[in-house]
């Protein structure tokens, strides 16, 4: 089962003081994750001004310093539209990226989705379709472009808000449909993920969903929460 470090998102420093930002940090914490049964690792690098990006030197400095930290680990970048709101710019990164991640993320509700995956499919890079609804996964289910998985991510803050998200979901995704991982986020992600384990479903795991451990008490980063994910099956 692929157990996927998270580990910065739009996190800020406010939020949690070991939030990784810079590619140095990044590349310590993905070691620090992969130690502790991590098999891949999803970043949003972020520009000077700490602002998450998806220009060229920010997607290279981030990966590259990652890869030399853990030389074969699987690297995923995000391409949200809160990042770059129009569609074409976001076709025109990918299409500038002079170092491939190994996979990035497409959220299918967002406008001009497939156009970007198309983009990311065209350059080698893996596709992760993001699906946040039902409706969102009949976006999915028109593309015509292969991905390398389906991300079921559960938004709802309520675990059972989220758990039943999931499984409507999960009921709409044809049989031939790539790999799943399943995920929550907030108050819902440590539910979503036993739910996970229980289905056989690859998942994920880091600050960029939540920032306390199981029982509540505060994390102190990373890899404790991969470490904890783990205990509980994950990986």
């Amino acid at each position: 089962m692929l157990l996927k470090a998270c580990l910065n998102g739009g996190v800020r420093r406010a939020e949690h003081p070991a939030v990784p930002i810079t590619p140095a940090e990044l590349a310590t914490d993905a070691a620090r994750c992969r130690l502790v049964g991590a098999l891949a690792v999803h970043v949003h690098p972020r520009d000077r001004d700490g602002r998450e990006s998806l220009a060229g030197p920010d997607i290279a400095a981030a990966v590259d310093a990652i890869r030399r930290a853990c030389p074969g680990l699987p690297v995923g970048v995000s391409t949200g539209a809160w990042i770059e709101p129009e569609p074409a710019a976001r076709v025109a990164a990918v299409r500038g990226w002079t170092v491939l991640p190994d996979f990035a993320s497409v959220n299918a509700h967002e406008p001009g989705a497939e156009l970007v995956a198309g983009a990311l499919h065209e350059r080698g890079v893996g596709v992760e379709a993001g699906v946040w609804t039902v409706e969102a996964a009949a976006d999915y289910r028109r593309w015509r472009v292969p991905c390398l998985r389906v991300l079921v991510e559960c938004m709802r803050p309520e675990p059972a808000d989220a758990l039943a998200d999931a499984a409507a979901i999960l009921g709409t995704l044809p049989v031939d449909a790539p790999p799943v991982l399943l995920h929550g986020e907030g108050p819902a992600t440590w539910a979503v993920l036993a739910e996970a384990v229980r289905r056989g479903l690859a998942t994920r795991m880091g600050l960029e969903d939540i920032r306390t451990l199981p029982d509540g008490s505060p994390a102190a980063g990373n890899a404790e929460l991969v470490a904890a994910a783990v205990a509980l099956g994950a990986g």
